[in-house]
């Protein structure tokens, strides 16, 4: 249950982060204005409380293990929010990170 609950909270601070830069992108960018923007830095703002339920209690690893998520997750938005159409190579890049984040997350670990 451990690595369910985990998976959920980075996928959870991938919404707020990813959603939130998009936000802000949307109101300076396109020109959508200030309540686009607030909403980005409101969602930003809970991404960074997000990562602190992770039951991992180290910080680096945390951050580190949700980078995978993080390039994932923005290929993702991209296909999703602007219609991007990501090749072979950002595929293949994102399964690497997700694999590194895995290991990184969850590895069998001695003591810690």
């Amino acid at each position: 249950m451990s690595i369910l609950r985990s998976a959920a909270l980075f996928v959870l601070a991938a919404l707020f982060e990813i959603g939130g830069a998009w936000l802000i992108w949307q109101g300076v960018r396109e020109h959508r204005g200030w309540l686009w923007m607030t909403g980005g830095v409101l969602a930003l703002g809970a991404y960074g409380f997000v990562a602190t339920f992770q039951p991992d209690a180290h910080f680096g690893r945390i951050l580190a293990a949700y980078g995978g998520i993080f390039v994932a997750g923005s290929l993702l938005w991209g296909v999703v929010a602007d219609g991007y159409r990501p090749d072979r190579w950002d595929v293949t890049g994102a399964l690497v990170c997700l694999a590194g984040m895995a290991m990184i997350m969850w590895a069998p670990r001695n003591g810690g």
